[in-house]
């Protein structure tokens, strides 16, 4: 479709959804409408199927899920062409519609901030007059924790943290990669994995110069996780998100622009009220490590040794052609973990896992001057706060085998003396902010420390 017919488009529609629950195969359609046709898509979930097959309870809660999953997974077809109307299938509550306001407005943001949209920011979803039936009650809160695992050290301090205390938490993800694989078998827990194939038709779309972005994938996970812990008898998803997820990059046009929107604990908590209120979950979804920093996390991951051989948190990684590469070295990822873990374990152990010493390249240091808010602002990366790396180097620079290292030499004298007056007094090591971890998980971290 040439791109001037995407540019007409003026509504984003979502034709039906199925479920074969003999197969786990969840079937969503959408379509991009304007005076010259409809563009349709067709994206296909699938959901690991339970050993029994689900009650009738269990079938109702799931279809109300997958209701919430099938709009909010929307989002990745209608930033093709970011139509001015979103039009919604079916009546909703108040909380489904403002988990999909918010999803595709504040998930949506840097998409919106890259390709100059403002309107995009002030979408408002069209919603079908009529009520919607209330969802019959479903208590989990009790159930076995289903764990999303994706790779890296925070959800591996998760993982950890609830099966030491006893909660015996089944590993989840989603399309998991030689990573995610290898960390579930070096936990030696059984774990749980759905298939999301997008339809090939978009990526074509996007090859031939359709708008593109960043899209809210976390919310779109979590829903699937949702839906795969329901289907299965479990409890609630745990996530591993932090605090400084919730904040933002910029602002722009009046408006917040945050990579990790859907991180935050604005969308947790938005998630959460959808979930209980459309599909009557009691206890569906929470981030254990929400009140932490990530400089925190990385302290609790030092103790942790088991997965030294296969953990990453580099996205580029991913994309490399040898499998044995768990990181690029070369993304503020790399660089803000390695940064961040590097006070709390010996260099050799440090240097080991990332396949080489970032501190000792002088061809780091640009990126690290960004990561310390010396130049330019916070990356568009799921990175921590300037705070936590300033006292990150703070602590390097204490320690005999690495304040010689040449990016912390260079790195201390860039660093402006407001900084290290701020990192002197930094609450980076204590817990705090908004949560939503239940009361008898709130203690789940004391098995680390």
């Amino acid at each position: 479709m040439p791109n001037e017919q995407l540019r007409r488009m003026d509504a984003f529609t979502f034709p039906s959804y199925s479920i074969d629950l003999a197969t786990g195969e969840a079937v969503f359609d959408y379509a991009l409408t304007g005076p010259d046709g409809e563009r349709r898509f067709t994206e296909v979930i699938t959901l690991p199927l339970p050993a029994e097959p689900p009650s009738d309870t269990t079938v109702a809660a799931l279809g109300r899920v997958l209701e919430l999953l099938h709009v909010v997974a929307g989002v990745s077809y209608y930033k093709a062409a970011a139509p001015p109307r979103l039009v919604l299938p079916a009546p909703l509550g108040g909380a489904a519609t403002a988990l999909v306001s918010a999803v595709y407005t504040k998930g949506l943001a840097e998409y919106a901030y890259r390709n100059a949209l403002p309107h995009v920011l002030e979408l408002t979803p069209e919603v079908p007059a009529g009520t919607v039936a209330p969802a019959a009650p479903l208590d989990d809160a009790d159930r076995r924790p289903l764990s999303a695992v994706g790779g890296g050290k925070d959800s591996i301090v998760s993982l950890e943290a609830l099966r030491r205390a006893g909660f015996d938490p089944v590993p989840f993800s989603v399309n998991p990669n030689h990573v995610i694989v290898s960390v579930n078998e070096a936990s030696g827990l059984s774990a749980l994995a759905a298939r999301r194939r997008l339809d090939p038709a978009l990526f074509d779309l996007n090859a031939a110069g359709a708008l593109n972005g960043h899209i809210p994938v976390t919310a779109i996970n979590s829903l699937i996780a949702v839906a795969t812990a329901v289907l299965h008898g479990l409890g609630p998803v745990v996530m591993s998100n932090e605090r400084s997820a919730s904040d933002p990059n910029l602002v722009w046009n009046g408006h917040e622009i945050n990579h990790q929107w859907s991180k935050g604990v604005e969308a947790e908590g938005l998630l959460r009220a959808a979930l209980a209120e459309h599909a009557g979950l009691t206890e569906p979804y929470f981030s254990l490590l929400r009140s932490l920093s990530e400089l925190h996390i990385a302290r609790l991951f030092a103790a942790i040794d088991r997965y030294d051989d296969v953990v990453t948190s580099c996205n580029a990684a991913f994309k490399l052609r040898d499998a044995s590469e768990r990181w690029c070295r070369d993304c503020p990822k790399c660089r803000f973990v390695f940064l961040a873990m590097a006070p709390f374990m010996p260099r050799g152990r440090i240097v080991r896992i990332f396949g080489g010493d970032l501190l000792a390249d002088p061809t780091q240091i640009p990126g690290y001057r960004e990561l310390l808010g010396v130049d330019g602002h916070k990356p568009f990366e799921c990175v921590g706060e300037v705070e936590e790396s300033v006292v990150a180097l703070s602590l390097l620079a204490e320690q005999d085998e690495w304040r010689d290292a040449p990016v912390v030499r260079a790195l201390v004298g860039a660093v402006p003396p407001t900084a290290w007056s701020a990192a002197a007094s930094s609450d980076v090591f204590t817990p705090g902010g908004p949560n939503h971890v239940p009361a008898h998980y709130a203690k789940v971290l004391d098995a680390l420390t």
